[in-house]
């Protein structure tokens, strides 16, 4: 099924749709877009699952996604595989009709594509269209880009801290290793000069009792 979506303004857009998609062939929207228009889609797909009696996301939803400029031998702009939700963006380079189609497929294994209870098809979609002009879109989403680099600036700030602290940290423990192999040096030194001390006093004692004893017996 085709459906025709004709851009309304130059100004920026949005554009909710929700629709239901048998999984067996593509989806696809028709969007005429002027010159250097930006055009930001999200999306969401679920499936009806029989044990839990609703609808619900899940890992085995794929979505595959295309964008196509019609006026241009269907040129393709766009060329995405994502999982049940998710974000695409592109800007129309020349005017023109694009053609955007959704193809899903589950390989989950749940009841939702044959369930009785889901008359209207496997997977229900919900679909976020914003058009319009790239910096008016863009400045929506200035306060975003704003906090965004505030956070990163004080993430940057912190990891300058760390550094600075593991610096003086790697310094202290430079000087506390050059302070410890000072004072071994010192204890080495002190220890051979009590040694060379001790053994030069045994060498005189020895001497002078050798001699003592000589002077003895020769009395």
């Amino acid at each position: 099924m085709k459906v025709l979506l004709p851009l309304l303004s130059l100004s920026a857009v949005a554009q909710a749709l929700s629709f239901y998609i048998d999984g067996t062939t593509p989806k696809c929207f028709f969007e005429e877009l002027p010159q250097d228009t930006l055009v930001v889609g999200r999306y969401s797909a679920e499936e009806y699952d029989d044990r839990i009696q609703r609808w619900a996301e899940h890992d085995g939803i794929s979505i595959f996604i295309t964008v196509d400029e019609v006026f241009d031998n269907d040129h393709r702009v766009v060329s995405q595989r994502g999982g049940a939700s998710g974000k695409f963006t592109f800007s129309a380079a020349d005017a023109g009709v694009h053609r955007l189609c959704f193809t899903p497929s589950s390989t989950s294994g749940r009841s939702g594509w044959l369930s009785k209870n889901n008359p209207n098809g496997g997977i229900r979609f919900h679909l976020d269209l914003t058009t319009g002009e790239t910096s008016k879109i863009e400045s929506r989403d200035k306060g975003k880009l704003q906090d965004i680099a505030s956070r990163v600036r004080d993430l940057n700030a912190r990891l300058q801290d760390i550094r600075r602290e593991q610096v003086f940290q790697r310094e202290r423990e430079a000087e506390f290793r050059d302070q410890s192999e000072l004072t071994n040096s010192r204890v080495v030194r002190w220890m051979i000069i009590q040694t060379v001390v001790l053994v030069g006093t045994c060498t005189w004692q020895l001497s002078h009792l050798r001699s003592f004893f000589i002077k003895q017996k020769l009395n």
